[in-house]
């Protein structure tokens, strides 16, 4: 039993490992194949030279220091310095209205009419009380002088001439009273006429022939022309800047010529509506081209001593530890990181306050995609401008 049994498993110890050798053959036969091609393949890497790596193509342009010149635009409207709101002094109908508006008039022309019948009856009713008052002082005064006659020779008391004395006082205060109530009564009668008062041109007429108007109110505004402003509104942010800037001013569509303007007056109140200032600045040498109404743009200039640079807005990052450029050296292969203070911002450009000096040149394209390890390539160079803040403001 014992050979029997030691025959079978020796049969089958050699039936399991020729089923062994079957399934490892192929797994063999791929690792001959595989393993010359790795070492063929690694002999291969080590004889290939490293890539080089290629400088990053950069824009740069160089750092040119200017005073910095800052100019704001307001766009305004011209205005005349004086402007009366005439009216008549009495009430009344308009029956007449003598001019347009845009109408030059002189001192003294008559604007509009106002129905002056009651005012004549007036006069004349005064008139007639005068003439009775004239009457009686002449009869006053002729009894006062035969009673002071009697009373010298002694035939009236002296009562009695004081009476008469008194008699007459009265009467010629009578007639004096009666005078001065006449020139009123001539004087309402003028003033149905409304007339300029001085040189000017007819800017509104708020009132129409037919109308009843009361005393005082506004009938024409007449716009004085020797004196004429630019009017414009700012904000309360820039007013400490007009104080202490030179300007002047263009008429609408015309830059061929820039006028000579003053500040002249700033509003101690800010408008309840935009929040802005209205500012007045005089108009020191108008000519025919300038006219009430018409718009202008006081551009008001402010230069500061101390130099500035001007920069491109994509030359600019802010990183983690503020505002920085690129800054590339004098190989011209290599960048340095820059911090810098920024004084202001126009609409594509940054002016440097600090951190430059004249002469470097500052990457102004690509500046995301470096870093003082990267090897750069200039591609274009170019001279930054000098500082120069240019804004405008509308009203």
């Amino acid at each position: 039993m014992s050979r029997a049994t030691s025959k079978t498993t020796g049969a089958e110890s050699s039936a399991h490992r020729l089923r062994q050798n079957k399934r490892m053959g192929p797994l063999f036969r791929r690792l001959l194949v595989a393993t010359p091609m790795l070492v063929l393949l690694q002999a291969c890497q080590k004889d290939e030279p490293k890539q080089a790596v290629r400088p990053l193509p950069v824009r740069v342009a160089t750092v040119a220091m200017a005073p910095s010149i800052e100019q704001r635009r307001y766009t305004g409207i011209v205005r005349a310095r004086y402007e009366s709101n005439l009216g008549f002094r009495v009430a009344g109908k308009v029956i007449e209205r003598r001019v347009n508006v845009g109408d030059e008039v002189k001192a003294g022309d008559i604007l509009a009419l106002l129905d002056a019948t009651d005012f004549k009856l007036n006069v004349e009713a005064q008139q007639a009380e005068l003439n009775a008052a004239i009457s009686s002082r002449s009869q006053a005064v002729a009894a006062e002088q035969r009673f002071r006659e009697l009373k010298d020779k002694g035939w009236v008391a002296e009562a009695a001439l004081e009476s008469r004395i008194a008699a007459a006082d009265e009467a010629r205060a009578r007639v004096d009273r009666a005078m001065r109530t006449l020139d009123t009564q001539r004087n309402q009668a003028a003033y149905t006429e409304l007339k300029a008062d001085r040189d000017g041109i007819v800017s509104a007429l708020p009132v129409e022939a037919g109308q009843v108007v009361a005393a005082g109110q506004t009938m024409a505004r007449v716009a004085r022309l020797d004196a004429l402003d630019v009017v414009v509104a700012v904000p309360e942010q820039s007013l400490g800047d007009i104080k202490r800037a030179t300007a002047s001013a263009e008429l609408w569509g015309d830059t061929t010529k820039q006028y000579e303007i003053k500040l002249r007056e700033i509003s101690a109140e800010a408008d309840r509506v935009s929040r802005t200032f209205e500012v007045r600045f005089s108009l020191l040498d108008a000519d025919d081209n300038v006219r009430l109404g018409k718009s202008a743009t006081v551009i008001l200039t402010r230069s500061e001593p101390a130099k500035l640079a001007q920069l491109p807005l994509s030359a600019v990052m802010n990183d983690a530890k503020g505002a920085m450029v690129w800054v590339v050296d004098a190989s011209g292969e290599h960048v340095s990181r820059r911090p810098i203070v920024i004084g202001s911002f126009t609409q594509d450009t940054a002016v440097i306050a600090a951190g430059l000096q004249p002469g470097e040149r500052v990457v102004t394209l690509g500046v995301h995609m470096l870093d003082e390890a990267a090897t750069v390539k200039i591609v274009e160079g170019v001279a930054l401008s000098a500082a120069r803040d240019d804004q405008g403001h509308g009203r």
